[in-house]
């Protein structure tokens, strides 16, 4: 693994995406660079299960009950993150794109081979919202109702989300 960096992103609620009013999304760049297929084994390891590979999905959706994280493991993309008002962001093999519970994400682009492998703290269900349904209170109640994980998902016990992830009391 290599830490080339990590980028953090706020957000603000975005029209009909709450995001994390708390927590910042976290971009590790290349943090599996030399060896991207590793990303899901290394998750699974830092307590971040239920994993999955697969696609993003090309429209606005958000996780209110988890958090998640999606390591790229072949292909580029380019996604938005935080609504239609947030980031664009291209990824590449070996990147890392941490979301806290309620962050809008969606694929713009992507070459053909593009594929992440998915995983959530603790292994946690996680639900799939749009934010069509006018339940905005009761996200934001359930937003903040997500703990911190306990471990970063790409360096375990002393990663960068312990740092960044902090909410205070």
């Amino acid at each position: 693994m290599q830490s080339n960096g990590v980028k953090t992103f706020y957000f603000e609620e975005s029209a009909s995406i709450p995001n994390n009013p708390d927590l910042p999304v976290l971009l590790y760049e290349g943090a599996f660079k030399d060896n991207p297929e590793q990303s899901e084994r290394v998750f699974n390891e830092h307590n971040w299960r239920n994993s999955w590979q697969g696609g993003v999905f090309d429209y606005h959706h958000f996780h209110s009950n988890t958090h998640e994280v999606l390591g790229v493991v072949s292909g580029t993309a380019e996604l938005i993150l935080g609504g239609e008002s947030g980031k664009k962001v291209e990824v590449h093999p070996g990147d890392v794109v941490v979301l806290p519970a309620g962050t809008g994400h969606k694929r713009l682009t992507a070459s053909e081979d593009f594929k992440v492998a998915g995983a959530y703290p603790a292994g946690k269900d996680h639900n799939l919202k749009t934010g069509e349904n006018g339940e905005r209170n009761l996200l934001f109640s359930e937003i903040k109702e997500v703990g911190i994980p306990s471990q970063d998902p790409v360096y375990g016990e002393d990663g960068p989300l312990l740092a960044h992830w902090k909410i205070e009391e």
